[in-house]
């Protein structure tokens, strides 16, 4: 059957064990998507299709011997260019190639790859992740698929992830999020992405950008797909086909919302898009509320001033791959060098005040269900808006702004499309709970993606992609 790529995963995975798919044409399904699309999306630095072909005979010759080795057997996997894989070139979005030693599986892809999942390339990065527009002078920038007249910023750094899901040529997609690098791609495209707590997922073998905020992420194309991946990937959780993440009943739910910091920098089309959305969640019978979190805005500007990401990724390219420094973007090179001015008391006492920051919006967070707030209060801006560099810091500040606390204050999050700006590009509708509560998490979003539906459902498809 056509379009197999576009069915829920565990629809996929169903049709794969009972012989009616084969690895092998889901896989040829996503590099024709790929060869038709590519040229206009642009989401992988690296692609191989007959490395793919050979990973989905390896995968159908396991169902045929009867070994079924986990949820990802067959599944199409991208994967963003800051983790080790093997058998691709890692460039961490840098305009070289790194050393051998970054070419190798880490546990978190390892995981997929004993699985026998099929990877066929790995997405554009902007340089060592740090950035949230997705854009990066040294390689070209993946196109946002929902505007087709004009190059409109994919978010980031995961720039190739959510555009590698509506090209078609993948169902999951691995990023990472330091301040949003998961949420602000999934948001901007249009995907559900999720965030896990700081260390639940392995960061080894993925290029540093901040030890203390780093974490492993994944997008899909919808909150099942998600839940699907999560079981597939969660070194904790046990899953099979026939087990997934129950949907929890949207009546009864609590909410917990909030009109300071996450709305005071929202256009006026993204905030009532999220209102909309969150009115329709209370006539399906969730309750709502107020939570005052001054302690956002607070813990983002605490961030800034103890310069913790650009101390700590500064740190990694001196002490790992200092060649790669003189070639940075001035982008990335203007603010991992606020390190050097950066006095180590004040980078202690940084990461004291958000620990005491995170433990008072824990405590308001265990009154509700999740947190409901607006991903990214801005639409995704063009990319040649953003070659003056002070439009460039106004805008990555502001993209990043509604998800940089859900890191700083140790949660996890989700985000779901939540409808289309004015401009007709994607909204999210970010969730945020408390940490290594994703099980919990994934069954709210779950039963809210049925009152809202898919991000299909909800938005259509994008006039680029999503088709052969």
């Amino acid at each position: 059957m056509p379009d197999w790529i576009d069915r829920p995963l565990f629809e996929i995975a169903q049709a794969l064990r009972k012989g009616t798919l084969t690895a092998r044409n889901l896989t040829e399904e996503g590099i024709a998507r790929h060869d038709k699309w590519d040229v206009k999306l642009g989401a992988y630095k690296t692609w191989d299709a007959e490395y793919a072909r050979r990973q989905a005979d390896a995968s159908d010759a396991a169902f045929k011997a009867n070994k079924d080795l986990g949820l990802a057997q067959g599944i199409l996997f991208s994967v963003k260019d800051i983790y080790g894989a093997e058998g691709f070139p890692i460039y961490a979005g840098s305009p070289k190639r790194l050393p051998p030693e970054w070419e190798k599986n880490g546990p978190v892809l390892n995981k997929v790859r004993q699985q026998l999942a099929v990877i066929p390339g790995k997405t554009h990065t902007v340089e060592f992740a740090f950035g949230g527009l997705g854009s990066n002078p040294h390689w070209d920038v993946p196109r946002n698929p929902w505007d087709a007249q004009s190059h409109r910023a994919p978010g980031g750094s995961s720039s190739g992830a959510g555009v590698s899901l509506w090209e078609g040529s993948a169902s999951i997609a691995f990023g990472t999020d330091t301040g949003g690098s998961v949420r602000v791609p999934a948001s901007m495209t249009g995907n559900v992405g999720l965030k896990t707590t700081k260390g639940r997922w392995s960061t080894d073998l993925i290029t540093i950008l901040s030890t203390s905020f780093d974490t492993p992420g994944i997008l899909a194309k919808s909150v099942s797909d998600i839940s699907f991946g999560f079981n597939a990937i969660d070194p904790v959780t046990k899953a099979s086909v026939s087990s997934a993440i129950e949907t929890r009943d949207v009546s009864g739910i609590k909410l917990g919302i909030t009109k300071d910091y996450f709305w005071d920098r929202c256009a006026d089309d993204v905030g009532e898009t999220v209102e909309n959305a969150i009115a329709e969640l209370k006539n399906a019978g969730a309750r709502t509320s107020t939570i005052k979190i001054p302690e956002a805005g607070t813990s983002v500007q605490v961030w800034g001033e103890g310069a913790i990401v650009a101390s700590e990724g500064y740190s990694f390219l001196q002490t790992r791959l200092p060649d790669w420094i003189d070639s940075l973007d001035p982008n990335v090179l203007s603010r991992m060098e606020v390190a050097k001015e950066a006095k180590t008391l004040d980078y202690f006492s940084a990461l004291f005040k958000i620990s005491k920051l995170s433990q008072s919006v824990h405590a308001k967070l265990e009154t509700v269900d999740a947190l409901a707030v607006p991903t990214v209060p801005i639409t995704p801006p063009k990319i040649e808006d953003l070659v003056d560099a002070e439009a460039y810091k106004k805008n990555n500040l502001l993209a990043l702004s509604n998800t940089m606390p859900g890191n700083v204050l140790g949660a996890c999050a989700i985000t779901i499309p939540a409808g289309l700006d004015k401009s007709g590009m994607p909204v999210g509708l970010q969730l945020i709970a408390l940490p290594n509560r994703e099980e919990e998490l994934i069954s709210l979003a779950l039963g809210i993606e049925r009152i809202l539906g898919t991000p299909r459902d909800r938005l259509g498809t994008p006039p680029l992609g999503g088709r052969l």
